[in-house]
């Protein structure tokens, strides 16, 4: 599972500074300042995340139950959360009207939540001192 969070954190801070060079660089070109700070918000949250991951990746004060949930909640709540942010930033270059699935942002945004509860839990309940 360690090496699991630590690909996961990885490929999400790649894939951060990737998307972020792109709303710096060729997103503020396509749509308004307003959608690319939506985009930006997106890429801060993932990278936020991509660290956590990698964090838990190289410690041993949370155990393998705890670690295997909140690597499914980070995914899951990043999909959902930045990745709706993504569509709806750049909703008027696809054809595809990313204003229907708005709702999944406050729901991956919950579930983000929760992995920072199951986080804080874990540590509570950890030995360590």
């Amino acid at each position: 599972m360690n090496k699991k969070l630590l690909i996961t954190g990885s490929i999400l801070g790649i894939l951060g500074i990737i998307l972020g060079a792109f709303a710096a660089h060729g997103l503020e070109k396509l749509v308004d300042e307003n959608s690319v700070k939506s985009f930006e918000t997106g890429v801060r949250y993932q990278m936020y995340h991509s660290f956590l991951l990698l964090i838990l990746g190289g410690t041993t004060f949370l155990n393998l139950k705890a670690k295997k949930t909140i690597f499914y909640l980070v995914v899951f709540g990043l999909i959902l959360f930045s990745g709706s942010i993504y569509g709806l930033a750049t909703n008027e270059l696809s054809a595809f009207d990313f204003k229907t699935i708005a709702m999944f942002t406050p729901i991956g945004g919950l579930i983000l939540i929760i992995a920072w509860v199951v986080v804080l839990i874990g540590i509570l309940k950890s030995k360590v001192d």
